[in-house]
């Protein structure tokens, strides 16, 4: 009768613990922040920082209008991250988030509204629109508070700062009126970005270009007649005088292109450039086609010569004459007719002369090498009209620009009656941002006065606002603008950059070129819901910031915006501000610019707040707001403090799917935070964030967010290991660093090496490479190496062996670390990790520090040796495979290996204290050996080996211990037989209680 064997599973040390393997994210994670808004924690943080150094991340303000989607999902966690690193490196990481609460889609949402109910805008009071527009905005502000703290983020989301606070836009106005008073603000009239459909002003900032259908046409500006002889350089080869007789070019006309017909009624002038070379060509020959060309046999036309056969294809003109060289001379002298001055209906407003200006903008890059010229319909126009004040004003010519167009993009009673109320775009209806009436009407005209030369249509890209898709226009309006180059605002700005730090450094030379190419900051808009301009305008355009009782006005004008919000400048009689010597004057009723009001955040939320610093230390929005928030922010903070309200500055890319294509609607790819928190939880999102490479634009979609579930799974898997395997841990069981086995002291040395990278990975918001070096830590040097090896001590060594309670000690050191670099991250799950061991009603492991690493633990030599022993083992491994894959063995611990005696392994591990023997010469207290390193019962090494051999035991008789399964030999069996010497000390220690 045979006995049965032993059960020695309860003698065995497995990891214990009532942490979950399934996470259960989407419940488990509200569950943790009512945890946080039960102790406290952001105010707890506040109170354990205080006397530290601040880290301040200035929140961009987003919009308050609608829910909150993956791009600013991705914003607000990637802050979180960036706040909650400093914060655990020892800063105080003060995070205030803020709202941009003004502007026209809350203000087209409640004129939707109105006309819901059968009130229009006119029929509703400025007071009553503006408290719907600030209640609007507030039920919006509390939806998107409340998506953003399930996101994890922690600030101070009961005080954020808000730009329609009464005190927020007192201060914006204040902002405003310091820059008035040093006479950087100035009222112009010249083209600006308007939008017809939304009929206000657009910031460059609220444009965006894509591609539209255009017409455009080749249009003759006929030369008035010349008198007289001109005697032009160089001479002819013998030393006569070079003249030309200028009537030649009687008859003649110049020729323009254009994309934009409808400015043509608006044309003052026609550019040209000295150093593009252009001919007087006669028409001698026309193509034969389907309809009558608009040129005709005779015509003299000039036009820039490597753009001729442009201009002769587009015109049907077959063959011409190249007459003679156009000069600079005929350039002084010639004076053109409006191409519409004989138009039925032009009521003699088209008989004024037409120069022609020099310009620095014309190139013969395309079109015919001149440009039509309308001061009040372009930026390059306006500047060769003004430019040329003097040369004008010889002529006869007013230099006024007229005002051509009204709000609603309809040319004005300036134009002849025939185009008075015609649309340059339609604003309304299915066709609303295609062209108007204007065009064919202005085409037509043309071609009654015979000046139409050529016509087609293109494929440009071209301006349209980002909020209503339509395109815009250049309209020249009286607007407020802060000069550029008055006070040097250019110059400080272009220096405040070369001191900032940006992340990627790209950054810098984007937004220091379009700083340095930029217009005057074009800063009114005419709408309602906004912060006003609140200047007052005298007789004689004169500013009351130039008074010398400007500061009582400013005084009034603030508090009562203070007591009242903006109601307190539109509601307010004049006189109440300026009750002395007001006759004359008048209140400005445009509105600030919201990038104006987001621009000033620096000033009435760092500034303004005793427990923020003044200056930040980082912005962080999308790459799209080098031309806008920080842009603006850099202007307004330079025009009135005169530097930067950033030290440094983060942009990142878009979110995009997984094809790298934009999300959308129609495309239906687009994924919203809500849904991905519901299905998975939102620390999946917050692993994505630092897992991708914000610098670039990042894509999202079901595989992407499957494989950061992975990551996530095999990240929860080590932590939990860690958790059982520290089961019932205690300090008193630490053991010191001198008496550690090798194998502990190289984890410690990772663990320093990590703290290094670590430290300037945070300080340089590498959170990418922060994440990957974690994961393969976790994932290659524990879980595959060294748990894999220490797994047989943990479980099967006598409880008090050295090498046990070392690497439970360093397994504590790795948890504690481990827990704290990956909480700014994975949020959630490290408090539950970490309250896992260290159980605590009030406590959260964002109240903890990173900790350091002591200078010992550093030693590149163990390091080095021990690649050298990892190496060996993965030969190894690659020779056990075969024989698994076979099903020769089923386990490692079948495997005896035989290997060549090299110099650098018996080195190392006479370095390492690893001994060649496959058993422990203290099975009570045992010391490492080469086969626990491979997880193989026996390993040799021999100088007669050539290559790496694996053999199977179970042939060569060897026992299979019924406790640690490894493989002994027979004759070194103890008891009876079923279990190794190691083993069996490990039990006698057990039965004895040791």
């Amino acid at each position: 009768m045979t006995s049965e064997k032993r059960d020695y599973r309860d003698t065995l040390f497995l990891p214990k613990t009532d942490f979950p393997m399934r996470a259960g994210l989407p419940k488990k994670e509200p569950e943790w922040l009512a945890h946080w808004n039960k102790i406290g924690l952001f105010e707890r943080l506040r109170e354990q920082s205080k006397g530290r150094k601040q880290y301040i991340l200035h929140d961009g303000p987003p919009y308050a209008n609608g829910h909150i989607h993956m791009g600013t999902a991705l914003n607000k966690i990637l802050k979180d991250i960036v706040n909650r690193s400093h914060q655990m490196l020892g800063y105080d990481a003060h995070y205030v988030p803020g709202w941009d609460c003004h502007g026209l889609p809350i203000e087209w949402k409640v004129e939707e509204e109105f006309r819901g109910k059968g009130r229009s805008k006119d029929e509703v009071s400025g007071p009553e629109f503006r408290t719907r527009c600030r209640e609007y905005a507030s039920e919006w502000l509390d939806v998107q508070r409340e998506e953003f703290k399930r996101l994890g983020v922690v600030g101070e989301w009961d005080n954020p700062y808000k730009t329609m606070n009464f005190q927020s836009e007192a201060d914006i106005c204040g902002e405003l009126l310091k820059i008035a008073k040093t006479g950087q603000l100035y009222r112009g009239s010249k083209p600006i970005m308007w939008s017809p459909v939304e009929q206000t002003a657009l910031a460059e900032a609220e444009v965006e270009y894509a591609d539209r259908k255009a017409t455009q046409i080749y249009v003759k500006f006929p030369v008035r007649p010349m008198t007289g002889t001109k005697s032009l350089l160089p001479v002819t080869a013998d030393g006569a005088p070079n003249i030309v007789d200028m009537t030649m070019f009687d008859g003649a006309s110049v020729v323009i292109w254009t994309t934009t017909p409808w400015t043509i009624p608006a044309n003052r002038a026609v550019s040209y450039a000295l150093n593009i070379r252009c001919g007087l060509y006669e028409v001698t020959e026309l193509e034969e086609s389907d309809f009558s060309p608009w040129s005709k046999v005779g015509d003299k036309l000039i036009v820039a010569d490597n753009l001729w056969e442009n201009v002769a294809k587009a015109g049907l003109i077959k063959s011409a004459k190249r007459l003679r060289t156009v000069s600079s001379y005929f350039y002084e002298d010639a004076l053109l007719d409006h191409p519409l001055k004989s138009m039925e209906g032009a009521e003699g407003k088209y008989d004024y002369p037409v120069p022609m200006l020099c310009g620095d903008h014309v190139t013969a890059d395309a079109g015919t090498g001149f440009v039509h010229t309308a001061p009040s319909h372009g930026e390059d126009d306006y500047v060769v009209w003004i430019s040329n004040q003097k040369k004008l004003e010889a002529l006869g010519i007013a230099p006024v620009v007229p005002m051509t167009l009204d709000d609603a993009g309809c040319y004005t009673e300036v134009m002849p009656t025939r185009f008075q109320g015609l649309d340059v775009i339609r604003t309304s209806g299915k066709k609303r941002g295609q062209d108007g009436k204007a065009n064919p009407e202005v085409l037509k005209a043309l071609v009654e006065c015979g000046n139409l030369l050529a016509r087609g249509m293109l494929t440009l890209r071209d301006a349209h606002s980002w909020r209503s898709k339509a395109p815009v226009i250049r309209r020249a309006t009286p607007q407020w603008f802060i000069s550029m180059s008055k006070g040097g605002l250019r110059d400080k700005a272009v220096a405040e950059i070369e001191k900032t730090k940006f992340w990627p450094d790209r950054g810098r030379n984007r937004i220091g070129t379009m700083v340095a190419d930029r217009p005057d900051w074009l800063i009114s808009r005419q709408r309602n819901w906004g912060v006003p301009i609140t200047l007052m305008v005298g007789p004689n355009g004169e500013l009351h910031t130039e008074r010398d009782d400007a500061d009582a006005i400013n005084t009034r004008i603030l508090a009562a915006v203070e007591k009242v919000g903006v109601d307190g400048w539109f509601e307010t009689p004049l006189e109440d501000f300026m009750p002395d010597s007001n006759d004359g004057w008048s209140k400005v009723t445009d509105i600030l610019d919201v990038w104006f009001d987001s621009g000033s955040t620096h000033a009435f939320c760092l500034k303004r707040r005793d427990d923020l610093k003044d200056r930040a230390d980082l912005y962080l929005e999308g790459s799209d707001q080098h031309r806008g928030w920080f842009q603006s922010s850099l202007l307004e903070s330079c025009a009135v403090y005169g530097e930067a309200p950033y030290d440094g500055v983060l942009t990142h890319g878009f979110v995009v799917d997984e094809k790298g294509l934009k999300m959308s609607k129609s495309l239906g790819n687009t994924m919203s935070p809500e849904d991905i928190s519901k299905q998975y939880g939102a620390e999946i999102m917050r692993i994505w964030t630092a897992s991708s490479d914000w610098a670039n634009d990042l894509k999202i979609g079901r595989e992407i967010i499957q494989t950061n579930v992975d990551a996530y799974r095999k990240l929860r898997n080590t932590l939990r290991y860690m958790i059982g395997a520290l089961d019932g841990y205690d300090e008193a069981d630490a053991v010191d660093y001198n008496d550690m086995p090798a194998l502990e002291k190289w984890v410690l040395h990772r663990l320093a090496e990590i703290t290094t990278e670590h430290e300037a990975a945070v300080r340089n918001h590498d959170h990418k490479k922060i994440f990957s070096t974690l994961f393969n830590f976790c994932t290659v040097d524990l879980s595959a190496f060294y748990f894999d090896i220490r797994k047989d001590a943990l479980y099967c060594d006598p409880l008090n062996s050295t090498r046990r309670r070392a690497c439970r000690t360093v397994i504590d050191e790795v948890f504690q670390r481990l827990t704290t670099w990956l909480a700014p991250i994975m949020c959630f799950t490290m408090e539950e990790v970490w309250q896992a061991r260290h159980p605590s009603e009030d406590g959260s492991v964002h109240m903890e520090l990173f900790r350091d690493a002591p200078d010992g633990w550093l030693n590149a030599d163990i390091a080095a040796k021990m690649e050298t022993v990892r190496d060996f083992r993965t030969q190894a491994s690659e020779a056990i495979e075969p024989l698994r894959k076979d099903k020769v063995i089923k386990s490692s611990l079948e495997a005896s290996v035989t290997a060549p005696a090299t110099e650098a392994l018996t080195s190392a591990l006479s370095a390492l204290g690893i001994t060649r023997q496959e058993t422990y010469a203290n099975p009570a207290d045992p010391s490492d050996t080469l086969a626990d390193y491979l997880i193989v019962s026996e390993c040799t090494l021999s100088e007669k080996a050539a290559d790496v051999s694996v053999a199977d035991l179970k042939e060569a008789g060897w026992t299979k211990c019924e406790r640690s399964w490894k493989y002994f030999k027979p004759n070194a069996a103890v008891g009876e037989g079923e279990i190794t010497p190691r083993d069996a000390a490990a039990v006698k220690a057990f039965e004895s209680g040791a």
